[in-house]
């Protein structure tokens, strides 16, 4: 039988003609598509990839022991359980060709109509492949949120809450913003990688998971009366180096994050990476100059926030900021989450791993500050753009700012009551509430959860190190020594409560 001849395709047929772009039997539907364009976003598809076992790693490190693995669990979840999920539907719900402002439809469902077709995102790259890189997205940020459980949110009934999660927030943001059909989007809202839906949504839904589950127990807790919830405990990291080590792959990963949004390759992409990297720069370095000020110490926990917060501040900038105003806007998110995550304790909630100053606080900063600094020349730069964008306060268009706390705010609003919504709901579903039991906090999640774990000593403090957590090391608490046996374990383990912080503040 003789092959069939394949001609190169020369123009793409209306979508609703024939969805996958053409015949792969007798067309190549590769032709019209740069090769360096496939080979960039791929790449960073790749690499971003690694940023939710990141997260995973940076959270496992912050918690206490005999919570860490749980973390690195959930990391694994959500890489899994979300990629199924955005291939079920996921995809569909915020890049489905629909014209509403409000949310897509199912016609994409398990990336059915999803191949050769120029994306929404930019025509120089197929849908198959920005599908791919959009993944990679949703997984990060449920991981980012997910560290809102720390040592005393029950597994299973998380794991529902995030999927619950993406379905009613992430996915309804990303359409508003990044659908052609969202009304934020049309509105002129400036969010190059996702500070919306990602920071913003996953740092505000932190705030009422942990409003919702309450502070943590301490050892020294009345397990009947409950009687020292009132206020949040405050513990060291267990291991500042798998801390670190997170936040590294993190900040490798981010080049990939922000650098494949242009969704092209370009003068425009390599841009972004600059900025990017400036940007955790300004932040790493702000952060703990500050923390020298206040306790004249350097800290390695103080670096990792302000270099997350850096790369928080710069998502929704990198593609519209000039080189220049990169690392002020590192800074400038810095400064605001380092203060964020000082007087904390002034809300009362157990935030510990400060999702909430470094992504709510610090998202919504970067939002700000993009309507400040934005030039109308960098998105130009794409190849693409052109003239299309009128920039910010920089190029004296000084409505973008307002646009910019409007988008913010409908993003922290929306994240906040839904998310508060969604777990009220699964909380009174029989066999769902979200707080571990007293026994099971104490004893720690790892041993109630994973068999991997095998304690040689006493489960209740034999692992624990107890002492302060990031912020607070960050602020200057001195954690107390540990002692040796269950009993000077147990009361080396004793929190430090917020006015003995402010004692030693002052």
């Amino acid at each position: 039988m003789a092959d069939a001849e394949i001609t190169p395709v020369t123009e793409w047929p209306e979508w609703s003609v024939n969805p996958d772009g053409g015949d792969p039997l007798t067309q190549d539907l590769n032709a019209p598509y740069d090769k360096g364009d496939l080979c960039w976003l791929l790449v960073c598809t790749i690499l971003c990839w690694q940023i939710t076992p990141a997260i995973g790693f940076l959270y496992a490190g912050m918690h206490r022991r005999k919570a860490a693995l749980t973390m690195v669990l959930q990391s694994l979840f959500c890489s899994c359980a979300c990629g199924i999920q955005y291939w079920i539907y996921g995809y569909s719900l915020y890049q489905s060709r629909t014209t509403n402002p409000i949310l897509g439809d199912l016609s994409l469902g398990v990336f059915r109509n999803v191949l050769a077709q120029p994306s929404l995102a930019n025509s120089d790259i197929p849908d198959i492949l920005y599908a791919a890189f959009g993944f990679t997205f949703v997984s990060a940020t449920a991981m980012i949120l997910a560290g809102a459980m720390l040592e005393r949110g029950r597994l299973f009934p998380s794991m529902i809450f995030l999927l619950c999660w993406t379905t009613f927030v992430y996915y309804i943001l990303a359409y508003w913003e990044w659908n052609p059909s969202g009304w934020l989007y049309n509105l002129g809202l400036y969010d190059f990688a996702g500070s919306g839906p990602v920071h913003i949504a996953s740092g505000f839904s932190a705030l009422a998971w942990s409003m919702m589950l309450g502070p943590r127990l301490s050892p020294d807790d009345d397990a009947t009366t409950g009687k020292s919830r009132k206020k949040a405990v405050h513990y060291k990291p267990h291991s500042p180096l798998l801390m670190c080590i997170g936040t590294c792959f993190i900040w490798f990963g981010w080049f990939a994050f922000n650098g494949g949004s242009t969704a092209n390759l370009s003068i425009r992409s390599i841009y972004v990476v600059v900025n990017t990297n400036l940007a955790a720069c300004g932040g790493g370095m702000t952060w703990v100059g500050l923390d020298w000020i206040y306790k004249r110490k350097f800290s390695l926990v103080g670096f990792c926030s302000g270099i997350i917060a850096g790369l928080v501040g710069i998502t929704p900038a990198a593609g519209y900021v000039p080189v220049y105003f990169a690392a002020l806007v590192g800074a400038l998110t810095a400064i605001t989450s380092f203060y964020a995550v000082r007087y904390k304790h002034l809300l009362g909630v157990d935030d510990g791993l400060d999702i909430f100053a470094l992504h709510g606080v610090g998202g919504f900063m970067g939002d700000l500050l993009t309507g400040l600094f934005a030039d109308r020349a960098i998105p130009a730069l794409d190849g693409v753009s052109g003239a299309s964008y009128d920039g910010g306060w920089y190029n004296r268009n000084f409505r973008q700012l307002g646009l910019q706390l409007a988008g913010a705010l409908t993003c922290a609003a929306w994240s906040f009551f839904v998310s508060c919504i969604l777990l009220f709901i699964i909380n009174k579903i029989p066999g769902l509430h979200i707080r571990a039991s007293e026994e099971h906090e104490l004893r720690g999640l790892d041993h109630k959860y994973l068999e991997d774990v095998d304690f040689d000593d006493d489960p209740y403090f034999g692992h624990s190190r107890d002492c302060l957590c990031m912020s607070n090391v960050s602020n200057g608490v001195v954690p107390r020594s540990a002692g040796t046996g269950t009993n000077s374990q147990r009361q080396a383990s004793a929190p430090v409560t917020d006015g003995e912080e402010e004692a030693k503040r002052d």
